[in-house]
């Protein structure tokens, strides 16, 4: 890096740099070779899942677009128990939501919420539905 020259009568140059923490915790300047870390937003969400049912279902896999929220939506009139569920091997195996261990995203009623976000790129969703009576309508995207 090529310092600017010093001229009268200040003596000094103030040099102001851009930098940020590395992955080892450490601070570093932004170069060329280690340029500002930056993450592009995605271009369109995954699209959405929707459907009807009043029959047990799982219904998916829902992908979802890195680092935004996924939006549940549940109405009808229907008594049961919907789980989100999340996978990272396509599905062979499906996990329930926890937050700090107890049961999350778990719903017996009407709903509209945020339940997920995902960060792996693996990481699919789906909804373990199983009804009693009635009819579900969900939807489960962006």
């Amino acid at each position: 890096m090529t310092l600017p020259p010093v001229q009268a009568p200040a003596r000094y140059v103030p040099v102001h740099a851009v930098a940020f923490t590395s992955s080892s915790g450490e601070l570093s300047a932004v170069t060329s070779a280690s340029p500002l870390p930056i993450a592009m937003a995605a271009a369109a969400p995954a699209p959405a899942i929707s459907g009807e049912t009043t029959a047990n279902a799982v219904v998916g896999p829902f992908a979802p677009t890195l680092d935004r929220a996924v939006a549940l939506i549940l109405s009808g009139t229907w008594t049961g128990t919907v789980v989100v569920q999340r996978s990272i091997d396509g599905g062979v195996t499906r996990h329930p939501l926890t937050v700090a261990g107890m049961p999350w995203a778990r719903f017996t009623a009407n709903a509209c919420e945020a339940v997920w976000e995902e960060n792996d790129s693996a990481g699919t969703i789906y909804l373990d539905v199983s009804i009693a009576s009635g009819s579900l309508k969900y939807r489960l995207g962006h």
